[in-house]
């Protein structure tokens, strides 16, 4: 059974305490740890598949959030906001599109200054 890795970041002494006891008891689930401001450094040092973060102020976990998944797309977070009974999941799609290139070194060269074009693309 593979066990889903949680890690807790900023949340104030109490509810880090009561998520960790919820999860406690779930076989499929382990706690990686809990830190403070420092979630970037711990993200990148455990890996988890789940980041649980305080919904405190909503510019800061939306550039967080966006940050984080930009790294680490196959990573979910969930912003918590027990005080107003308010829970969000984040998570990334990556959607890979393509398009036929002229076979010669002009198509490849155009290609590199131009940049994706939107019109024409096929979904992979």
């Amino acid at each position: 059974m593979n066990r889903i890795r949680v890690l807790i970041a900023n949340h104030p002494r109490l509810m880090r305490e009561l998520i960790s006891t919820t999860m406690a008891d779930q076989p499929d689930i382990e706690l990686v740890g809990e830190v403070g401001k420092q979630q970037d450094q711990a993200v990148a040092e455990t890996r988890p598949d789940v980041l649980i973060i305080p919904m405190d102020d909503e510019k800061e976990y939306r550039e967080q959030g966006g940050f984080l998944l930009g790294r680490y797309p196959e990573m979910r977070i969930i912003a918590l906001a027990p005080e107003q009974n308010q829970a969000l999941l984040y998570w990334a799609i990556i959607d890979i599109r393509s398009k036929s290139l002229e076979s010669s070194e002009d198509g490849i060269l155009n290609a590199m200054r131009q940049g994706p074009q939107i019109v024409g693309l096929a979904r992979i």
